[in-house]
């Protein structure tokens, strides 16, 4: 099949991992899986930067000491960064040396910081940008995919980015971005990932709430409001309330009710356009 290649255990997958073990872990267990963690988001908007001109999988052998040189991506810490702690990374041999993306990291921790206090989560942001399905190829294959290098989405989230402060965000480096943390499911036709990650999609997505009015901010995703305060005491109010898929496609959502935090199943239907939630 055109653009993947058959593994040792027989699976077919996207012919970029190259055979490589570490390469097969990363496009099997991240590459592609909707993510909501702001460190996570954090920590892969920045290394995106850091590729540019480079490999990924440079970038990924490198992973662990770019954690440690920035403080796991807290981007909390990273704000405070001053002029010792680019001396001490331009000298860390276990990442890419570059002093102006050392600074933009920094930079772009102060104005994660920003995002979150504006938008609740950087999550809550990000996934504002996530593509339509009509605006997707209706089939991803190895032609259509390498024509896609960005898309409306992404240059607009680049230029939203850039508009906040952000640097080294450019169109192409978001949608890469896009691609890893799941907003898009680039993994091929015939891929071994791609079936379970439009499966799950729906309910992975719907893994937090926001911390501004849930009507506003995502009305794909709660449709009814005063529906979900009345079932679950203290979602609406403006403070954050964890939501867990499982494998059944119930959410067990969390809501503080008595200063503890209680969980209520639901069960979800539609399409990841339009997402009902109904008290099991």
């Amino acid at each position: 099949m055109d653009g993947l290649i058959e593994g040792a255990d027989g699976l077919h997958r996207c012919k970029w991992y190259g055979g490589l073990e570490d390469y097969r872990i990363y496009h099997d267990e991240e590459w592609g899986w909707p993510v909501t963690d702001d460190q996570r988001l954090f920590e892969k908007i920045c290394l995106e930067g850091f590729q540019s001109g480079l490999s990924w999988l440079t970038i990924l052998r490198k992973r662990e000491g770019f954690r440690a040189a920035f403080a796991g991506f807290d981007f909390n810490k990273v704000a405070l960064f001053g002029d010792e702690d680019i001396a001490r990374c331009l000298a860390d041999a276990g990442i890419v040396r570059h002093r102006g993306k050392i600074v933009s990291t920094i930079n772009n921790a102060r104005r994660a910081i920003e995002l979150k206090a504006e938008f609740g989560s950087l999550a809550a942001y990000f996934w504002r940008f996530e593509p339509k399905p009509e605006a997707r190829p209706l089939r991803c294959d190895r032609a259509t995919l390498s024509q896609i290098t960005q898309s409306a989405e992404s240059v607009a989230l680049s230029k939203d980015l850039k508009k906040r402060g952000w640097s080294f965000v450019g169109p192409t480096t978001v949608y890469a971005f896009m691609q890893a943390m799941g907003l898009v499911n680039d993994h091929l036709e015939g891929c071994c990932r791609r079936a379970p990650l439009k499966n799950t999609a729906l309910h992975s997505r719907v893994l937090w709430l926001f911390q501004a009015d849930l009507q506003d901010c995502c009305p794909r995703i709660f449709r009814d409001r005063e529906a979900l305060a009345e079932a679950v005491p203290g979602a609406a109010t403006p403070r954050r309330a964890p939501v867990f898929p499982d494998e059944t496609g119930r959410l067990a959502l969390s809501s503080p009710q008595g200063g503890h935090f209680q969980r209520r199943t639901f069960s979800a239907s539609g399409s990841n356009r339009r997402l009902v939630l109904r008290k099991m």
